[in-house]
């Protein structure tokens, strides 16, 4: 009996006819809708080829588009180091044999994990205003930083605890067995282990740090976004204008998750070859033993 039959019953003729025709009821309805939105916008002008055609223009990419995707660049590049420092120092804190600071580091992580992002951009936005000497200008940039590290750096810190615990519990006695400390143990053998096994998850949430910068823009920092708003304040070309931005983040996207797989299968493949030629050297100073044949009568 295969899973699926376990899982649940095959469905009949009559019970596979129902399901096709809801399929196809699905279908048109979605049609349908798509066709409602896209004929409307059609009718108010949004495909007119005057709406796209200022994104044919230099002037376009160089006041607009390009210092906007600059500064998402800017926000994403110092919010993914800080994350990961954030995460490794949490993340090692929360595995840490020292109760203290496994609970405190725990407390934080659970707690930055829990509030909204951009609930956590907006304070740090209102608190660094009106309570630092920080620079006016750079306010919503510091505030979008740190309110990235927190949140993104707390998901690293789990994902980097449930890599260690992920391991087989022999690496740690293996490593405890040659006479390391559980601490040297941790930062030696199963830290960059976890890190490899972590990595798609890990690169995961730097994509969700690239998108969660366009939250900057609700403090009033001149992001991507931001700047497709103002050129389509200009050019009365809303939707062409938010159609660009989103074809631009999907791209930057799609680039990071093709290097990631590329760093994955890497990195995996330089882990694999490292085991097999450990598994063919002789331990030092051990003499193989041949394998011999048992004398005659040493059973009896």
């Amino acid at each position: 009996m295969s899973a699926q039959n376990v899982l649940f019953d095959a469905p009949g003729p009559k019970a596979r006819r129902n399901i096709r025709i809801g399929n196809v009821l699905g279908v048109l309805l979605i049609a349908a809708l798509l066709w409602t939105a896209v004929s409307g916008l059609a009718d108010k002008g949004q495909f007119d080829a005057a709406k796209w055609t200022p994104f044919l223009e230099w002037r376009t990419w160089e006041f607009f588009l390009l210092p906007g995707l600059l500064s998402t660049l800017k926000a994403a590049a110092v919010a993914v180091v800080t994350s990961i420092v954030f995460g490794l120092l949490f993340g090692i804190g929360r595995l840490s044999s020292f109760k203290p600071v496994s609970w405190v580091c725990g407390i934080v992580v659970e707690f930055f994990r829990a509030v909204p992002v951009l609930l956590m951009m907006v304070f740090f936005y209102q608190f660094l205003s009106k309570n630092t000497s920080v620079e006016p200008a750079q306010v919503p940039f510091v505030a979008v930083v740190i309110a990235l590290t927190l949140y993104n750096g707390s998901v690293i810190a789990e994902l980097v605890r449930s890599g260690v615990y992920g391991l087989p519990k022999g690496q740690r006695e293996a490593g405890l067995a040659i006479g390391l400390t559980p601490g040297q143990s941790l930062r030696s053998i199963e830290m960059p282990q976890a890190l490899v096994a972590m990595l798609p998850a890990l690169l995961s949430q730097f994509v969700v740090i690239l998108k969660d910068s366009a939250l900057g823009t609700f403090i009033g920092y001149t992001e991507l976004l931001d700047y497709a708003r103002r050129l389509a304040a200009g050019e009365g070309n809303i939707l062409p204008a938010l159609l660009i931005t989103a074809a631009i983040f999907i791209a930057l996207n799609w680039l990071l998750t093709f290097a990631a797989g590329r760093l994955s299968r890497r990195l995996g493949a330089r882990a694999g070859k490292v085991l097999k030629i450990e598994e063919t050297l002789e331990p030092e100073g051990v003499t193989p033993v041949p394998a011999t044949a048992p004398a005659k009568g040493a059973a009896n």
